[in-house]
């Protein structure tokens, strides 16, 4: 089995992956929104735009 992220084989205590650096970027990718879903509901498109307008406005 080769790692997702980079190709090398992978490690017993970090599989799927073969470091822990690897399943790192994987958790960083789920956490900034990179493996998101599509979706074509218009609900979901609202709270995204909400989500977004919520953001702008926070102070820095």
């Amino acid at each position: 089995m080769s790692c997702p992220i980079c190709g090398k084989d992978t490690v017993q205590p970090y599989r799927p992956f073969c470091s822990r650096r690897c399943a790192d970027v994987d958790l960083a990718r789920w956490l900034n929104g990179s493996y998101a879903v599509p979706s074509q509901d218009p609900e979901d498109m609202e709270r995204a735009e909400e989500e977004v307008r919520t953001a702008q406005s926070k102070p820095h």
